[in-house]
């Protein structure tokens, strides 16, 4: 049952904790993260870019068997909860998300951690992952489902709209990440947001929305952009 904006949540439960093992899409396999499986491949993809570590608190990593420790570690955790995404075209793990700050007594949840190899950015296999997740949370009745980020991290901030999350704002001095200050921006979607944003992510990876190259013929932003509540200012 969604809340809206009514105040009335009488009728409204808390949902329950993320406790899904492994959800098969059409471009992507979502598992719960193990080191031991997933270690390997995933080290091996990431080393393809030591950016992709710039804006996350932990990495890069020199060796595989400190991937492997760091990955056991995180994998063990209820809060951060970690899933690998393993691209159905390639048949190898190419990047971990996470559900992160569960508050089921409220309803609300976040998508972080995210670290995608070169070869999963901006994919069919890593949207198809962030739709996933989300319309698990949603499904399982949460109410918020949010998104932030280093205030730095432009490509960040563009994928959370492109993604459907609305701009909330910057939080001003955070946290300290690598010994830089971070201001955090907010994105965030609503139950309420949800049925058209399912139905704009279920258009874009219908494969009739791709050429026979692979091109897409429709953008996901330009499905998301006319549903988001507020845009940021900064990207």
């Amino acid at each position: 049952m969604t809340g809206g904006n009514s105040g009335d949540l009488s009728g409204w439960t808390s949902p329950p904790r993320p406790g899904w093992n492994r959800i098969d899409g059409r471009y992507v396999v979502l598992e719960r993260s193990d080191a031991s499986r997933h270690g390997d491949e995933l080290f091996a993809a990431n080393r393809e870019s030591d950016a992709i570590w710039d804006y996350l608190p932990y990495g890069p990593f020199g060796e595989a068997a400190a991937y492997r420790d760091w990955l056991a570690d995180m994998a063990a955790r209820d809060d951060p909860h970690f899933y690998t995404l393993i691209d159905k075209a390639r048949g190898k793990a190419g990047g971990v998300a996470s559900y992160l700050r569960i508050d089921t007594p409220n309803g609300v949840i976040e998508v972080g951690h995210i670290n995608l190899a070169p070869v999963l950015q901006r994919s069919r296999a890593a949207t198809e992952a962030m739709f996933l997740m989300m319309r698990w949370a949603f499904d399982a009745g949460y109410r918020r489902y949010e998104w932030k980020c280093d205030s730095r991290n432009i490509p960040s901030r563009r994928a959370a709209e492109r993604f459907g999350f609305s701009y909330e704002g910057i939080f001003r001095q955070a946290a300290v990440v690598k010994g830089r200050n971070r201001d955090t921006a907010w994105f965030a979607v609503t139950d309420k947001d949800w049925p058209a944003l399912r139905a704009a992510y279920e258009r874009w990876l219908d494969p009739e929305n791709f050429d026979a190259a692979g091109r897409q013929k429709l953008s996901l932003a330009a499905l998301t952009h006319p549903l988001l509540v507020a845009r940021d200012p900064g990207v």
